[in-house]
């Protein structure tokens, strides 16, 4: 069982290294972000998200990953749908996103996730907020991910 670690960790390196760093037809993009889940618990995520060219500066994907609720130490699965918008010239970002969060240990294991997130986007670096809703309560928060 101690091979499968370093296996899957050369898995994913050699997948990364001849994955082609750019298209037009799709995009991967990897990200981070710190929320604050109005008096529940700050969150913390690594998210990966896959989308494609719809018409014009609109694309449509998914978003997934996993977040570690801090207040209880708990792990949540996000899983959306997105929508998104370049607007000025690809600089400025708008997005939609819903779907449900499976979080793990806090009773309710599926919630409801819905939010409006916008921000900066550069060639592949991107910094935003995202404002929303996580059931029962708001949550708000700071996304950053880089476009490959």
């Amino acid at each position: 069982m101690k091979l499968l670690g370093p296996s899957l960790g050369v898995l994913f390196a050699t997948a990364f290294l001849v994955a082609p760093m750019r298209s037009e037809a799709a995009a991967v993009r990897l990200g981070l972000g710190a929320d604050y889940w109005i008096d529940e618990s700050p969150a913390f995520s690594f998210l990966l998200g896959v989308e494609g060219k719809l018409a014009g500066p609109i694309s449509v994907g998914a978003r997934f990953g996993a977040s570690l609720l801090t207040d209880g130490n708990d792990v949540a699965i996000p899983l959306d749908l997105s929508i998104r918008a370049n607007i000025a010239n690809s600089r400025v970002y708008v997005e939609g996103l819903v779907g449900p969060w499976i979080v793990i240990d806090r009773g309710d294991t599926l919630r409801a996730h819905a939010a409006f997130g916008f921000g900066l986007q550069g060639k592949a670096a991107s910094i935003g907020l995202e404002v929303g809703y996580l059931e029962s309560r708001a949550i708000i928060g700071l996304r950053l991910a880089y476009k490959f």
